[in-house]
């Protein structure tokens, strides 16, 4: 038999190639390999997040540090650019340096998410200029001194030439910022009409009072220096003269920064159509899929999401209607709507004493239920919360309720901001929901744990996954119901009536970007559906629009939560534990769906050996 000497070869050498592969790859690391290239690659994940802190001297404030304390980040176009090289260079990095077989676990997982992250960041520079920097509900305008309020301590005369020195700055800042709003514009993203009278508002509010005019009342952010300068307790004379150089930082560079923005907002708002979904946009159908992706972390599509929640929103209509039945009430469920909308019994008067009782019960929701968490959680925030009122310069805009998560050294507590703009939005069989949903065992339980974690890198306690941080949320307003919150029937309407509010936003939002609905046609729809205030609809419509694709994290996020419960509690049956089931969901930071739905059922398989 004839041998073919140079196809051997080839054929010897392509299997050698093959085993030395499967040979690497199968090979097991020494428990002392894995430590040592755990412990390496977890010192690189944290040196690499020092790095992005370094570069954001306002994360650094966020984390309770003041390092670049009197500066703000770069807002220039050219940062898009500069964090894309960024991330192509640690993904080169963890594709060519980094050897998964040889991690811990834990580590594996990080890398698995690293990972993820920067091939979603670098698919998503496409698309960085298809959003709305300045909108009523986030945008620069309010943000911006509403950082200085919250974030911007005073603690000495140092940190208050800091204050100053941020202030010298806002010019720079809104330079930059509208030198994106135009490009945006060069590229066929403009905000819909609706959102600029909004916005100038906005704006205007913040320069309004001392020393802009003769006003009695100070501004906001003069207000806020003088109130955190004034525990000083510095000489007068000393006092004073910071307060003069404030005034003068607003009147000279606040104000025409502020006036400089105004100016381009009332240039655009001429050219601003009533077109309120993504679809208007180019390539509007690919990004509005793209950020349904992002934001549930499934690859569910816009239909799917639109009948998960025509279905949902049924359902929860019908457990409405049982309550209907117990409370006795006559009528259809328009009609039940009707009534909770309008009956003065469910909502505190429009006054300073009507607010300041919804937000001391909103308290005493949330310090009862501290008392009930040993029943629930293994794992709890050393982190306190305190329950604020949205500050009056962007009250009339801002959202219902919204967390701010507590400094990373504990020199600031979480915050269950309520928005008290509109007592009328803010009906008492909803204040339990909604105390729960922001404050615990919701947002701050979720946040504050991951925060305080000491097993995950610095980028894990800081993650956002839409869907998982808001799916606790949402699920967090069920929980008390099972330990016995919720006693007052029309409460229990309040914690449906939330959650029939998300369900609904899963029909809006790919209402308005996926099959064009007009914002008329979504308020509409909770108008019909929901026993929510008008000024609540019109509030999420517009909310939809600006931020396309966030609202369906809500109940998308619960839905899974609940399912792998329901899941996990078939097969261990006794063995179920909710303590252990709820340390699964919140001690490993947050995570896409998948990676959760994985976690969960790799505990389950643990218990059953």
């Amino acid at each position: 038999m004839k041998i073919n000497i140079n196809g051997f070869l080839i054929l010897f050498s392509v299997l050698l190639v093959v085993s030395c592969k499967e040979d690497k790859v199968g090979a097991r690391a020494t428990t002392a390999e894995i430590e040592e290239n755990s412990a390496k690659l977890n010192a690189y994940f944290d040196a690499e997040f020092e790095k992005d802190v370094a570069d954001s001297p306002m994360m650094q404030a966020r984390l309770g540090r003041k390092t670049d304390y009197g500066k703000w980040d770069d807002f220039s176009t050219m940062r898009y650019t500069k964090d894309l090289e960024k991330a192509k260079e640690r993904l080169n990095y963890i594709n060519n340096k980094v050897d998964a077989v040889a991690l811990d676990e834990a580590t594996r997982l990080s890398l698995r998410l690293y990972k993820q992250n920067l091939e979603n960041e670098i698919a998503d520079y496409d698309y960085r200029f298809y959003d709305y920097p300045v909108n009523q509900m986030h945008g620069y305008q309010s943000e911006i001194p509403s950082f200085l309020i919250n974030m911007h301590r005073i603690d000495s005369v140092a940190d208050a030439e800091a204050y100053i020195s941020r202030l010298n700055g806002i010019p720079k800042v809104f330079e930059e910022i509208v030198e994106g709003l135009k490009l945006r514009e060069q590229n066929g993203i403009l905000p819909p009409l609706f959102v600029f009278e909004k916005v100038i508002d906005d704006s205007r509010n913040v320069i309004k009072g001392k020393p802009y005019t003769n006003s009695k009342e100070a501004s906001a952010l003069l207000e806020d220096f003088k109130t955190k300068l004034e525990k000083l307790k510095l000489p007068k004379e000393q006092e004073l003269n910071l307060i003069r150089r404030a005034e003068k930082a607003l009147l000279t560079s606040v104000k025409p920064a502020y006036e400089n923005l105004i100016a381009t907002l009332e240039d655009q708002q001429q050219r601003a159509t009533a077109d309120h979904g993504v679809w208007k946009f180019p390539k509007g159908e690919a990004y509005y899929n793209n950020r349904l992706k992002r934001i549930t972390t499934t690859d569910l599509n816009a239909n799917e999401i639109h009948e998960i929640g025509l279905s949902e929103v049924a359902r929860i209509h019908r457990e409405m209607e049982d309550i209907m039945k117990q409370v006795g009430f006559k009528g259809s469920l328009q009609d039940f709507f009707e009534f909770m909308r309008t009956d003065k019994q469910f909502y505190y008067p429009n006054t300073p004493e009507g607010k300041k009782r919804y937000l001391t019960e909103a308290t005493g929701l949330i310090n009862t239920m501290k008392g009930k968490l040993n029943g629930l959680f293994l794992t709890k925030p050393k982190a306190d919360i305190v329950v604020k009122a949205v500050e009056a310069f962007r009250e009339k805009s801002a959202g219902k309720a919204f967390y701010q998560e507590p400094a990373l050294d504990g020199s600031r507590p979480g915050t269950y901001y309520a928005n008290l703009y509109d007592m009328n939005a803010m009906p008492t069989y909803q204040m339990e929901a909604l105390a729960f949903h922001e404050g615990i065992p919701g947002h701050h339980m979720q946040i504050a744990i991951a925060q305080e974690l000491d097993s995950i890198p610095m980028f894990r306690k800081f993650s956002f996954y839409t869907a998982y941080v808001e799916g606790w949320g949402l699920y967090s307003e069920l929980i008390p119901k099972e330990i016995g919150f919720y006693k007052d029937p029309y409460s229990d309407f309040g914690r449906l009536a939330m959650e029939l509010w998300r369900a609904s936003r899963l029909v809006v939002d790919t209402g308005i970007h996926s099959k064009k609905w007009t914002r008329e046609e979504g308020i509409d729809f909770y108008m019909k559906n929901t026993p929510n205030a008008e000024s609540d609809a019109v509030k999420m419509v517009e909310r939809h629009i600006v931020m396309p694709g966030q609202a369906t994290a809500y109940k998308i996020g619960m839905n899974k939560i609940l399912e792998l419960r329901e899941e996990a509690k078939l097969q261990l049956r006794d063995q179920f534990d909710i303590k252990e089931f709820h340390d699964v969901i919140l001690t490993n930071g947050a995570l896409p769906l998948n990676v959760l739905e994985e976690m969960v059922q790799n505990w389950v398989k643990s218990k059953k050996v």
